[in-house]
Parts: structure tokens; C-alpha cells; sequence
């Protein structure tokens, strides 16, 4: 059984900018069911779908695999909830080679930018980088899934 261990934070400047690499991610739902997700995604090249299921704490099942990105394309423009969640990802590895991944989204949720990070257990270890904020990992409106349905441009309160 696959299984996610993911933190997320809020992100503080760009800083990390300056250490990541970067790329380019497009990517839509076909389920956004509270006990289950299903989700394509092209990244760069590649596209993959992926299968979650239900969070708890910070844990969940969490099934992936890749696809031809030509299919991933005519799933995202012909099947997928709008709007696609568009995003530039940044891969940053921290001193205690941690590995960071800064989501900057755009469109209707440009603006917002977050932190995650895989571990191995959910008490497991890690050192934050000064640009690490706030931790949302519990707050439901960060999830990529919640975004199409509730986009960051129209939290009254942004965090």
C-alpha cells in the first residue's frame, strides 16, 4: 500500500529561489471527494494520475503513476473540474537534506505560495529553513483539491 507523510507550510519571500530548481506542473481533478482524490497532472514532460485517499493528520493512502503526457492533456482539457490548478514548483534540499517542494500558484491562486514536505514518519525530524512559515498541514483550504472549488483570490482574509 502507498502512503504520503506530507507536511505544508506558508512561505516566507523568495529566498529559496535562489537554491531550487523549477518547474512547470498543470494539473486537474476528477474526484475531489472528501475520502478521495483523482488527480492528473503533467509535470514538466511527464504526466502522471494519482489516487488519494482520505487524510488523517497528516497521513494518507496515496497511490501514483505515470502516463503519456498526450493523455494526460486530453484528460485535463476534457474531463478534469475547472479550473486547472497551474503552478511553478520549486525543489529545494535542506541542510539535513530534507527535500522542500515550493509550490507558486498562479491564476486564481496567484499569490499564494506553500511549502511541503514527504517524511518518513509522521514525528520524524526536520530543520526548517528561515523562509518557512506558518504550517497549514491541517488546514483543509490548502489543498490543491479545495482550490478549484474555493481559489485563494477569494479568501477574504488571505493568509
Amino acid at each position: 500500500m502507498g502512503k504520503e507523510i506530507e507536511r505544508k507550510f506558508l512561505v516566507h519571500g523568495i529566498k529559496y529561489r535562489e537554491y531550487s530548481s523549477k518547474i512547470y506542473y498543470k494539473q486537474g481533478y476528477l474526484s475531489v471527494d472528501k475520502e478521495r482524490t483523482v488527480r492528473i497532472r503533467i509535470a514538466g514532460d511527464k504526466g502522471f494520475i494519482t489516487i488519494k485517499g482520505k487524510t488523517t493528520g497528516c497521513s494518507r493512502q496515496e497511490y501514483e503513476y505515470e502516463i503519456p503526457v498526450i493523455e494526460a492533456e486530453e484528460i485535463l482539457n476534457n474531463l478534469c473540474l475547472k479550473p486547472i490548478i497551474e503552478k511553478y514548483r520549486y525543489i529545494y534540499v535542506g541542510t539535513d537534506k530534507i527535500i522542500w517542494e515550493i509550490d507558486e500558484f498562479m491564476g486564481e491562486n496567484a499569490g499564494l505560495t506553500v511549502a511541503e514536505i514527504e517524511l518518513p514518519t509522521e514525528d520524524f525530524p526536520f530543520i526548517k529553513p528561515d523562509w518557512i512559515g506558518q504550517e497549514v498541514t491541517d488546514d483543509a483550504r490548502f489543498y490543491n483539491s479545495n482550490l478549484i472549488h474555493n481559489p485563494f483570490k477569494q479568501w477574504k482574509n488571505n493568509k
